[in-house]
């Protein structure tokens, strides 16, 4: 029996998130990762498991996600990629495909991911925009928001900015190093744009939705600092950021690699096997 040595292959991904229920696989609903792992599955002819490098959740979209997958199927990689896309519906593109090595995981070995919310501020939002932008044509005072975002950039415990979820009794740091924060105006348009070496669920959109408190004098600077202290959370009087900006506004932009893919560490013994992606927004 000739046998076919498994092959880990590496995508990015685009996609227009509106119409799908997020990232990850949702019994009877439509995501992009249970739409990829269709697909794959019929060439492979097996189940195939899709990693991205992260949840991003219903409406959010992508420039370029990053996946993983392992396939026996000897397909070259570009025409793997063709033949998805002559599959997929047009909201889903795999930009490029290559193989890998064996042990890479998107999440794991990601080093920095970049997102951008974008805001239309026009009176009237186009159609053509509706889908991609949060509308917000009110009154802003920039110079607020701005001197908020430029707060961001350092080691921070973000518990203030995040969602909680089932992973907060196991107690995984909320800690997240922001690399560069910036908000810039365009005509009709407020851009924000934020690196660092991970997120936590919904934080960009709770980020944002404190840019705009800034914006209309119901947020400071002296909230912002004492809101990513250790512990701010626990302090009498404490608040959270936001409230949470629409999901339609926000686009995962990139996702950052080492150029040397080292072996991952064994994962702690308290880790769900089963939870290949880490939630983000």
């Amino acid at each position: 029996m000739n046998i076919r040595p498994p092959r880990r292959l590496r995508a990015s991904i685009s996609y227009d998130g509106t119409d799908f229920h997020g990232w990850q696989v949702q019994p009877g609903l439509p995501t992009i990762q249970g739409t990829l792992e269709r697909l794959l599955s019929e060439i492979e002819g097996a189940p195939v498991v899709v990693a991205g490098s992260g949840r991003t959740d219903a409406g959010v979209h992508a420039l370029a996600q990053c996946a993983a997958f392992t396939l026996t199927n000897p397909i070259p990689a570009d025409n793997l990629r063709r033949a998805l896309n002559a599959r997929l519906p047009e909201a889903i593109r795999v930009l490029s495909a290559a193989e890998t090595a064996p042990h890479f995981h998107p999440r794991h070995h990601a080093v920095a991911k970049t997102y951008e919310y974008r805001i239309y501020r026009g009176e009237v939002c186009p159609p053509f925009e509706c889908r991609y932008a949060h509308h917000h044509p009110y009154p802003l005072f920039l110079p607020a928001m701005i001197r908020l975002a430029a707060l961001l950039p350092g080691a921070h415990d973000f518990s203030a900015f995040a969602t909680a979820d089932e992973k907060d009794a196991l107690g995984f740091s909320k800690v997240r190093t922001i690399f560069s924060s910036e908000l810039r105006e365009e005509p009709e348009r407020l851009i924000y744009r934020v690196r660092g070496n991970g997120f936590l669920k919904h934080m960009v959109r709770n980020i944002v939705g404190t840019l705009l408190e800034g914006g209309k004098g119901n947020a400071g600077e002296k909230w912002l600092r004492r809101a990513l202290e250790p512990g701010y959370l626990r302090a009498e009087g404490a608040r959270k950021g936001g409230p949470r900006a629409p999901a339609r506004g926000l686009f995962l932009v990139s996702v950052e690699y080492p150029e040397i893919l080292e072996p991952l560490p064994p994962r702690p013994v308290h880790a769900d096997p089963t939870d290949l992606d880490e939630r983000e927004e």
